[in-house]
């Protein structure tokens, strides 16, 4: 039997100065968005510092890089005019060839940013890999049969609205060296250059700055921004170099990874580096 004594033991004593929990002090009652917003803006910075510098790059590299030839060239022949300079073939080879390096540096840039300078892994962190619960046959096969279609379609754009030469094509009327030296940088470093900066590195930042639909704007205008100069004579090109533009960022959106929008970049600049290629083959003038 229990005593009144031994019930009195056991009886729990009542707490006093309890606080609903919460209500206790200790425990935040906002998360800390500030700092989170302040470091997605940091990585926006930091981003666009690395675009920046790639196409400074672009303009800078290509002449260091033919610096060699023209010694060469001055020492030989005097000073040149502007006029011998822009019809000069060889220079004109060295200034395409210099592309690779500064696309090799771009690819560095950014896997200095997004590794923090190797202390974590690059591909995973930049999205760069096949999209969740999809095939990588399907998605290789979308991804082609986009690119296809993109590629008529610009033909048929510039075919209708488009009579002006650009740059690329005086580039590659230059020499049959040139138009070879145009297309191996087209497929085997411009897509992967372009898409790890514009598709991967900024867009990973500003999303989670400003949102899928503002980035989305954002790189498209970015990406064929940077390609205006090239295609200035022709409105046409202009305009299917950001009709490419935008279907690439909207894949990178709807997919949430990079490798989609690589691979119908990479099939879209080697279609055209095939006519590239052949185009010189069937010029009159390689067999002068």
């Amino acid at each position: 039997m229990f005593t009144e004594e031994s019930s009195q033991q056991i009886t729990p004593l009542p707490e006093e100065h309890a606080e609903p929990p919460e209500l206790r002090p200790s425990e935040p009652l906002q998360p800390p968005v500030k700092q989170d917003w302040i470091s997605a803006w940091v990585d926006v910075t930091l981003s666009f510092g690395v675009w920046v510098a790639s196409v400074v790059m672009l303009l800078i590299v290509p002449v260091i890089f033919a610096i060699p030839y023209l010694v060469y060239r001055i020492a030989k022949l005097g000073p040149p005019t502007p006029e011998a300079l822009s019809a000069d073939k060889a220079l004109v080879f060295f200034s395409v060839v210099g592309v690779l390096p500064t696309h090799l540096l771009t690819i560095v840039f950014v896997w200095l940013v997004i590794t923090y300078g190797g202390r974590r892994p690059f591909w995973k962190n930049i999205d760069f890999g096949w999209p969740k619960d999809h095939s990588p046959v399907i998605v290789t096969l979308l991804s082609v049969l986009v690119a296809t279609i993109l590629y008529l379609v610009a033909v048929g754009i510039t075919k209708l609205y488009g009579e002006h030469k650009t740059d690329l094509d005086l580039l590659i009327e230059s020499s049959i060296y040139t138009r070879m030296a145009t297309a191996f940088v087209a497929v085997f470093t411009a897509p992967l250059a372009e898409e790890l900066i514009y598709r991967g590195l900024i867009y990973r930042a500003l999303e989670k700055a400003t949102g899928t639909a503002i980035t989305i704007i954002i790189v498209s205008l970015l990406f064929a921004g940077v390609h205006v100069f090239q295609y200035r004579n022709n409105i046409a090109v202009i305009l299917a170099i950001t009709l490419l533009s935008i279907t690439l960022t909207v894949t990178r959106a709807i997919s949430g990874k990079v490798l989609p929008s690589f691979i119908i970049h990479l099939v879209f600049n080697g279609i055209q580096s095939i006519f590239i290629v052949l185009s010189g083959f069937v010029d009159k003038d390689i067999f002068k």
